[in-house]
Order: C-alpha cells, then sequence, then structure tokens
C-alpha cells in the first residue's frame, strides 16, 4: 500500500471494512457541530438598499461602500438605535456595504433576531444618505447650494447681453462689423461650454439626492452557517479526518506483502503459498474484556488494506498445494526429516495452515508446530530437527519483525530451511452429488503424485 497509488477501489474498501468506525466518527463529529451551534446562537441578515443616482465609477463606488461601513455611520446608528450593551464597535462588525449592478448601493445589518436586522440595516441606510448629502453640501448650507444657481442667472444674463450688442452692430458688411459680431459669438460660445463642464464637475448637480428604496425585507431564514450546516459541516469533517487517517497509516505501513520480500527478511528461500479457507468476518471474542468487544464491534480487529480473499477452488485442489510443499522439503531434507515449524504469535491463518501441514505430510517430514511471539521471540533449541520451516501470512509483519524470528531460530541452532506464505481464501463451491470428494482426495494422496511443482 506504501508504494500503490490511492484509486476509488481503496476508499471503497475503508468504507466497506470500516463503516461501522466511519459511522460513529460522523455521529461524534455532528454532535461537535450541534454544540458549536449552541455556542454560537443563530444570526439574521437584512439589506436596504440605496440608489445613487447620476454617473459614478467604480472606485467611487467602493469609496462609498467604505463610507456607508465607517465609524461615522454606525456610530451613528447605534445611538439612534439605543440598544442595550451594544455599541458602536460591535454593530461595525455586524454591517457590510456592497455596490451592486446599477448604482445601488446594498446595506447589510445582521443581529440576533430577524426584527433587529431589519432595523439595523434600515437605521445605517438613512445615516448613510445623511451623512453623505452632509458632505456634499447638500444639506443645510444654503449659500452652497445657491451659490451655482445665481452663476447660472449671471450666464443667461450675459447670453441676452451679447444677443443686443450684437443687433445693436452695424449691420452693414463692413470689416469691423463682422469681426464684432465673430468676438460676440464666440463669446457665447465660450461661455456655454464653461457651464456645461461646471454642471458636469458639480457633485451636488449630478450626484446628489441619494434615496432609500424603502425598508429592508424581514429575513426568513438564519444567515449560514446555520445549525444544519454545523451538524453537516461537522459530521463531513469528521469523515474525512477518518478516511484520511487510514489512508495515512495505510501509506506508512512497512508490512511486507510479497513473497520475495518474505524470504528475504528470513534470509531463507520461498517454498510456496497454501490456501487457507476461513470465514471472512471477524470471530467475537470471547471472555468480558470491554476493549476486545469494543474492537471487534468497530471492526479493527481485521486489516481493511489486506485484497479481498479470492475464491478457491475444492479441497482437493487446495490440499495439492500442501503436498508440493511437503514434496520440496523431502527433496532439500536429508534424512531423518524433522523440521520444526515456527509460526508468529497471533497469525492465526499461518496457524492453520501449519497445522493442515503437518496433516498432510504424515510424519515425512516429522513437523512440530510451536508458535513464536515477534515482540520477544524465543525458539526451542534443537534437539532432534533438521531445520526451521516459517509459516506466516503477507501483510501482517514488518522486516524487522522477521528479522527478529530469524535471530531467534539462530540462537536456537536452527537454520531457516525455508519459508511457506499462508493466504485467506474464499470456499469455492461445493462438489455435486454426483463426484464424491472422498474419491478425489484419496486420488492426490497418493506420494508419487506430488511432484514437486509449481504451486
Amino acid at each position: 500500500m506504501n508504494d500503490d497509488t490511492i484509486r476509488l477501489v481503496t476508499i471503497g474498501r475503508i468504507l466497506h471494512r470500516r463503516w461501522r468506525l466511519l459511522t460513529i466518527a460522523a455521529l461524534v463529529g455532528a454532535l461537535v457541530g450541534y454544540g458549536a451551534s449552541l455556542v454560537f446562537p443563530p444570526r439574521y441578515t437584512a439589506s436596504a438598499s440605496v440608489l445613487l443616482p447620476g454617473q459614478w465609477e467604480e472606485r467611487e463606488l467602493l469609496t462609498q461602500a467604505e463610507i456607508a461601513t465607517s465609524s461615522n455611520v454606525v456610530d451613528r446608528a447605534a445611538a439612534a438605535l439605543g440598544w442595550r450593551g451594544v455599541g458602536g464597535g460591535e454593530l461595525r462588525d455586524r454591517v457590510s456595504a456592497k455596490a451592486a449592478d446599477g448604482n445601488i448601493l446594498k446595506i447589510s445589518g445582521t443581529a440576533e433576531t430577524p426584527e433587529r436586522a431589519q432595523q439595523l440595516s434600515d437605521r445605517v441606510a438613512r445615516e448613510f444618505v445623511t451623512f453623505s448629502a452632509r458632505i456634499t453640501g447638500n444639506g443645510s448650507d444654503s449659500e452652497a447650494a445657491t451659490g451655482p444657481e445665481a452663476l447660472r442667472e449671471k450666464v443667461a444674463e450675459t447670453n441676452r447681453r451679447i444677443t443686443e450688442l450684437a443687433n445693436a452692430a452695424d449691420p452693414g458688411q463692413t470689416v469691423e462689423s463682422v469681426q464684432a459680431r465673430t468676438e460676440l459669438e464666440k463669446l457665447r460660445t465660450a461661455l456655454q461650454d464653461a457651464m456645461k463642464k461646471l454642471d458636469e464637475a458639480d457633485p451636488t448637480a449630478t450626484k446628489a439626492g441619494m434615496v432609500v428604496m424603502g425598508p429592508a425585507p424581514k429575513p426568513t431564514s438564519e444567515a449560514p452557517p446555520t445549525r444544519t450546516q454545523l451538524i453537516g459541516g461537522g459530521a463531513l469533517l469528521f469523515l474525512l479526518v477518518a478516511v484520511i487517517g487510514h489512508l495515512t497509516a495505510a501509506r506508512m505501513n512497512r508490512r511486507l506483502r510479497a513473497e520475495p520480500e518474505l524470504a528475504a527478511a528470513l534470509g531463507s528461500t520461498f517454498l510456496g503459498t497454501v490456501d487457507v479457507p476461513g470465514d471472512r468476518r471477524p470471530p467475537r471474542p470471547r471472555g468480558r474484556d470491554a476493549r476486545a468487544w469494543l474492537r471487534w464491534f468497530l471492526g479493527v480487529d481485521t486489516r481493511w488494506d489486506l485484497p479481498t480473499p479470492r475464491v478457491s477452488g475444492d479441497e482437493a485442489s487446495r490440499r495439492v498445494r500442501y503436498r508440493r510443499v511437503c514434496a520440496r522439503l523431502r527433496d532439500r531434507l536429508p534424512a531423518p526429516r524433522r523440521l520444526l515449524v515456527v509460526v508468529p504469535e497471533g497469525d492465526a491463518v499461518a496457524r492453520r495452515a501449519a497445522e493442515q501441514l503437518a496433516a498432510e505430510a504424515q510424519g515425512d517430514p516429522v513437523l512440530r508446530v510451536v508458535d513464536v511471539s515477534v515482540t520477544r521471540p524465543m525458539v526451542p533449541d534443537r534437539d532432534t530437527e533438521s531445520g526451521a520451516l516459517v509459516v506466516l501470512s503477507a501483510g501482517h509483519w514488518t522486516a524487522a519483525d522477521l528479522g527478529g524470528v530469524a535471530e531467534a531460530c539462530a540462537d536456537g541452532r536452527h537454520e531457516v530451511v525455508g519459508v511457506v506464505v499462508a493466504g485467506p481464501v474464499r470456499s469455492g463451491p461445493e462438489p455435486s452429488a454426483g463426484r464424491p470428494a472422498k474419491s478425489a482426495a484419496l486420488t492426490f494422496a497418493a506420494r508419487g503424485n506430488a511432484t514437486g511443482g509449481s504451486a
């Protein structure tokens, strides 16, 4: 797994073999999300729209949005609302403004209830319009407001005077009269252009009169994150953490799986693989140990990253593999053939394979099965055995574990003559009634048929 690419089949295997653990993780995440919703009460958001007439550039709209959320506006709104214990500093975090299409500024306010959210957005919008009118001169400053009007009246009077002078000029076609009328027309054109530029530059002429477009609608739903979103987000977050934890643990896994790697870690020769039929479900724990029952209930007693056991053939085909391993042992050992079969402690599949191998050997060679702890390996001293045969299953032991077993065999003066890998399989179809299984088994039981070919 540490060198494999993470694929969808890997995620599916985690969901299939760890569904109880993942379900509990999701439930815990949902409870955490529910607790967070109690700590952070629900909030409601209402928005009021303010129309900004005239031509506005984008940066000017951004400036107006900043003014709407400034302390000058929010502090006045807080003073007008008069909410107990709520000042302008706190309201500043609850108010936001955003320029929308069509020169519309949306001012949003967030509060604990829909009514307060509506009141907050409406009050801030009104205070913003009042403040903007004051800074643009469209308020009580009558002198600033009447100045441009007086100038326009003077320009109109000047245009009338120019017309009178043009009509009173010599109607003849002398050079002096033509030049006088031309200069008067140029002066009229210059005055009109100046007034046009003045109207365009006057902010009170084009950008005055901001209007609040009605009261803010009362919100009917909570502002995100809602309680449902917090519960769902907590469940999803804990589920993802659990899945990522499984993938990380699998990536860091250093257990050996390939048969050549297992044989190299033990410093011996690979003799073959044997099949061990069994139930895919982990056995229920015996006794009253609460931790054992919890591990069984969560499904952590079984490895999830091991491949799905393949479907095996009938019993006769499985016995062929055992007999071929026995034949290879007889070819490698001198008489008398006696071996110590070493099984790592806790490897139930390897233990069943060793017992079946001893039964199939029928005394040639004589096999004595012993369990050896991988944490503190200890192998009995050599008596009449010709060596040691290690039987184990793939995907459970690291190179360090197997190196300790090999050293224990060397300390007991046992040479590791071979390695047999046991793999769990699913039982194949039962033989039909017209084909007795005993006759087939007896056919393979003859020693001459164990040719020692590849398993």
